[in-house]
């Protein structure tokens, strides 16, 4: 089959990647956004894309596949709604298609890294599989008995929108109480540190340095036994496992994989991690489901973004 380019489109920056039908990264070129506008995002792929295509034969590119934050209207690749990028009703689709000169497919970041990390990553060979993506917010996909699930209005795997503390959880973006990525992605250990400050005046988690150098100082911290990181920490890991065991009950998986920046303290995560969501499942029998640490990292956007494209759009996609 031939190749496929794949764009992983962030609200910081954009990657374009040359992907062959086993999922290998053949080439690829990157570029932070300094400008958030339609315009300047259309023309920032733009120019990576014509950076890996100055390197291959045009002809040899199936399509273009593209991962976006937010909710697409697939059949015309139109940004319905993104707050990451504070977008609205923006035709993402036909305007890369115009820049491009070639056929582009459009859909949801976190779905498109979904299809790279169950076709190509942890998740190949399993017909049960979520991935979530645990970053600025939590992203997320589902594959059930083998078919990756879109829903009505493209918006299946939300699940970073379930509330886990509705009533004492931190305010969430989309306007909720306690929704599980409030608590439980980067932003949300990050707001567990501020939160526990008060009561760790000797901290060496100073809260303007939390807030400019991220979660990952959170966890650094943490590793080393800083007192007030481990107990943000804990309380991290309780509120990622109310969630897990909650995705449990809602599709009964046999794989959850977790992705993004988080996602790096591998083994620090998952120890304390796993027993504490085989407490919390109660209706799933407890341990039917393995908790694991994607295998693609970063580039599970562009590869699943590619594959859309070459399988001809995430519709066509789903079985994936």
């Amino acid at each position: 089959m031939p190749d496929a380019i794949g764009i992983d489109l962030g609200g910081s920056h954009v990657m374009a990647a040359v992907v062959d039908d086993a999922g290998k990264i053949t080439l690829r070129a990157e570029l932070d956004l300094e400008d958030q506008s339609f315009e300047a995002v259309v023309e920032a792929i733009g120019t990576v894309t014509d950076q890996v295509l100055a390197q291959v034969k045009k002809s040899d590119i199936a399509a273009v596949g593209v991962g976006a934050p937010g909710n697409v209207e697939l059949s015309t690749g139109t940004i319905a709604y993104s707050p990451n990028l504070h977008w609205a009703d923006k035709p993402l689709g036909a305007a890369l298609g115009k820049r491009i000169g070639l056929h582009v497919h459009v859909a949801n970041d976190a779905r498109c890294a979904t299809i790279g990390e169950h076709r190509f990553g942890i998740g190949a060979g399993s017909t049960d599989f979520v991935l979530l993506t645990l970053g600025t917010g939590i992203g997320g996909g589902i594959v059930s008995s083998g078919v990756l699930a879109i829903g009505h209005g493209a918006g299946a795997g939300e699940v970073g929108h379930h509330q886990i503390r509705a009533t004492d959880g931190f305010q969430c973006n989309c306007g909720k109480t306690g929704c599980f990525e409030a608590q439980a992605s980067g932003t949300g250990l990050i707001r567990q540190a501020l939160a526990l400050a008060p009561s760790f005046p000797r901290s060496t988690l100073v809260p303007s340095n939390v807030q400019k150098r991220g979660s990952k100082s959170i966890r650094k911290a943490a590793q080393a036994g800083d007192p007030h990181a481990l107990a943000a920490w804990e309380r991290f890991v309780d509120d990622l496992a109310r969630g897990l065991a909650n995705v449990i009950a809602f599709v009964n998986p046999e794989i959850i994989a977790l992705g993004g920046g988080v996602s790096s303290a591998g083994d620090f995560l998952l120890t304390p991690l796993r027993p504490k969501v085989d407490i919390l499942t109660t209706m799933a029998p407890r341990g039917s489901t393995r908790i694991e640490i994607a295998e693609l990292g970063n580039d599970a956007g562009a590869i699943g973004a590619a594959e859309m494209a070459r399988r001809g759009g995430l519709i066509a996609a789903v079985r994936t």
